[in-house]
């Protein structure tokens, strides 16, 4: 019982020290890299978009020919 109560102790100060480490490890991105970090996540929401487009155009005239 005394070892459960230990572990149960131990799970969330490993977590936090871990978060911490973690916490005093990251940094804050340069323009340079947060310029960078824009652009790959408009390219992928414009591929996405165009992705959803094409299924969309593609969807609505199959759709329409096995209902009818």
């Amino acid at each position: 019982m005394a070892d459960q109560a230990k572990e149960l102790i131990e799970v969330p100060r490993e977590f936090i020290k871990e978060g911490t480490q973690f916490m005093n490890r990251c940094t804050k991105p340069d323009k340079r890299e947060f310029f960078k970090i824009s652009q790959a996540v408009g390219v992928g929401f414009i591929v996405m978009g165009a992705i959803g487009f094409v299924v969309k155009l593609i969807h609505i005239p199959v759709n329409n020919i096995l209902v009818s």
